[in-house]
């Protein structure tokens, strides 16, 4: 009961400080900073990297990315810098996804580890703060509704895992992840989607629909990719700086991954429309 009380504290402060950011523009820079901070200390634990480089290459490319928040369209080359980011960031993503189902062991863990931090995971939390900055207006809903997406997709695969899964999603890195978890996490994201278009008044009920089975299926990656990072350095958790969830990483590695194709789609239906 009190690991319970203890998880549930830490879960909650670490909610209250995302939502209370959402209020003011720079403070959600600020806290997505924090937070990606935070995550690349864990994920350079995970890979065994010592040095300073990768801090230095966030630090840079998180900086760079909010000057042309602020500035809106005025920045020269601004598309052409986004643009240039996601194409390497999704290549490098789909890289890892192919690694994680055909190789026992990432080989980016043990070499080109700058390649993962900067277009894995430093790339992750840029395109967070892209998408509620999305096209240079301030728009913190669409960051909520797909933290919302991943919370329910979390919930919701763990409870119907648990309470029904019989066949093993992927036994060999996440031994207690099912089919019938992921399906569950799958279809209470999209009953979610309904409800957030209705309350949010982002984007119609189609796009965010789209944009849960994005958040499901992608995370879900993101979710098994870290995991694997996980299992390759002999560790249960990222770190220890959430008591009774682990690390900050195992909170967020499924938007981390995700957030590249979100922004994506977002791009998508801005040209289309």
């Amino acid at each position: 009961m009190k690991e319970l009380s203890i998880r549930a504290i830490s879960g909650a402060i670490y909610v209250l400080l995302l939502i209370g950011s959402l209020y003011f523009q720079t403070g959600l820079i600020i806290i997505l900073a924090i937070f990606g901070f935070l995550s690349l200390i864990e994920f350079s634990k995970l890979i065994r990297l010592k040095a300073y480089v990768q801090y230095i290459i966030f630090l840079f490319l998180y900086l760079f990315f909010w000057y042309i928040c602020l500035y809106k369209t005025e920045f020269i080359g601004r598309s052409e810098a986004i643009n240039i980011l996601l194409v390497v960031t999704i290549f490098v993503n789909l890289i890892l996804l192919k690694d994680l189902f055909t190789f026992k062991k990432i080989p980016l863990f043990e070499t080109k580890r700058y390649i993962t931090t900067t277009f894995y995971l430093s790339s992750g939390f840029i395109f967070m703060l892209l998408i509620a900055n999305f096209q240079n207006v301030f728009t913190p809903l669409l960051l909520l509704g797909s933290f919302i997406l991943v919370w329910v997709n979390d919930s919701a695969a763990y409870l119907i895992g648990k309470n029904f899964g019989k066949q093993k999603l992927f036994p060999r890195i996440s031994p207690k992840k099912t089919v019938e978890g992921f399906l569950g996490g799958l279809f209470f994201s999209c009953v979610a989607s309904f409800f957030i278009a209705l309350y949010t008044e982002t984007l119609n009920s189609t796009h965010w629909l789209i944009l849960a089975i994005i958040v499901s299926v992608f995370g879900t990656f993101g979710d098994l990719i870290e995991s694997k990072f996980k299992r390759q350095a002999g560790v249960k958790d990222s770190g220890v700086i959430m008591p009774g969830h682990g690390g900050l990483m195992d909170r967020l590695d499924s938007l981390i991954f995700a957030a590249p194709f979100i922004y994506l789609f977002l791009r998508i239906i801005s040209y289309v429309s």
